[in-house]
């Protein structure tokens, strides 16, 4: 087993972390994030119209791979192919209407 050294007054991590967290914001390592200018706190249009068609293409993939996996393995030709191309599609428009529904 290890022992604390001789000069320890406190050998618990506890204390550790306590001296680490210290010389870290002494050093500067750990900035806080800087506040918004006007605070606003609103994302960007660019960023939701990126957000808005990566969900809705991610969704129509998954769909479509799921669709395509199933009609593979059972020997169904399009019968999955177009009911998980519906179904990606409802979700991604589920998604991005969650996205732009107003928080309250």
């Amino acid at each position: 087993m290890t022992e604390p050294l001789q000069g320890d007054p406190n050998p618990s991590g506890d204390a550790f972390a306590q001296r680490l967290e210290a010389a870290r914001k002494k050093q500067g390592m750990d900035p806080t994030p800087p506040a918004p200018a006007d605070g606003d706190t609103q994302p960007s249009a660019m960023g939701v119209g990126a957000r808005v068609g990566v969900e809705l293409v991610a969704s129509m993939i998954v769909g479509v791979g799921i669709g395509w996996y199933l009609d593979r393995w059972l020997h169904t030709s399009p019968l999955f192919l177009v009911v998980f191309v519906f179904l990606g599609g409802a979700a991604g428009i589920a998604n991005v209407w969650r996205m732009m529904k107003p928080k309250g």
